[in-house]
Order: structure tokens, then C-alpha cells, then sequence
């Protein structure tokens, strides 16, 4: 007589996993609604407050002109060549009897990027830091 049962053998034992996954998911709703997510920032700053307007500087600003082709002209005079050795030459020389220069720069609409880089670039090596892009408005 046999007593044992043949079907108990050939099952494997399951674990439900199904509460456990619901524990699981209900801590990370608990954490999710419970957790502040607010980014405070670690430096603050208090910028001084002024009731001076700016004032107008009575010196007439340089100008460096760039056309359609990338010619420069400082003060409506050309300058012979486009290299920046010779637009530092031609600033330096104007701006030799100017203190703290300002330099307003109008390219026109089609001039080539790298020439107006090229005129920033030189101002900015000749030590002019005041430097301002001349537009106009549309009608």
C-alpha cells in the first residue's frame, strides 16, 4: 500500500508575491507624497540699490564701421588690411591721446561674422572694454 501522494512530488512550492508587491508600492507612494522636493540655495545675495541715473558721457565714441565685404573703417578712414594685427595698429593709434575709450561698431546687415569677431577681438586685446553694437529700427 502506498501512502504517499505522487502529485505533491512533481509541484514546486510558490510564493505570492502579490501582497508584498502592494507593501511596496504603497511605501513608495507614502515616500513620494511625504518628501519635499524644494531646492534652496546656499548663496544669497542683497544687490545695492542706487537712485543716480546713468549719466551721458560728453566724449564722442569711436567708431569702427565694417561693410558687406568685411572692410573696416575707424572714424570713416579705412583701414588698408583686414588682419587684426592692422586694426590694432590702426585703434591703437586713435586711441593713443583717449582714456577708457568707447567703441561703437557698425557691421552692416551682410558683413561676414568673422570680421566682426576679428574687430571685438582686437578692441578687446587693445584694452577698449566699452564696447557697443549700433542698430536701427525698423519702420
Amino acid at each position: 500500500m502506498n501512502l504517499r501522494n505522487n502529485d505533491r512530488r512533481s509541484r514546486e512550492p510558490e510564493v505570492n508575491l502579490t501582497s508584498l508587491i502592494d507593501v511596496v508600492f504603497l511605501l513608495l507612494i507614502f515616500f513620494m507624497v511625504s518628501t519635499t522636493f524644494t531646492r534652496e540655495s546656499d548663496i544669497t545675495i542683497d544687490l545695492p540699490q542706487s537712485s543716480s541715473k546713468e549719466v551721458a558721457e560728453d566724449k564722442k565714441p569711436l567708431e569702427l564701421m565694417i561693410d558687406e565685404r568685411g572692410l573696416y573703417f575707424i572714424n570713416e578712414q579705412r583701414v588698408t588690411n583686414t588682419s587684426t594685427d592692422m586694426l590694432k595698429r590702426a585703434l591703437k593709434k586713435v586711441t593713443a591721446d583717449m582714456k577708457d575709450p568707447r567703441l561703437v561698431i557698425r557691421a552692416d546687415g551682410k558683413a561676414p561674422h568673422q570680421s566682426v569677431i576679428t574687430a571685438m577681438d582686437a578692441a578687446r586685446q587693445m584694452g577698449i572694454v566699452k564696447i557697443t553694437f549700433a542698430t536701427r529700427q525698423e519702420d
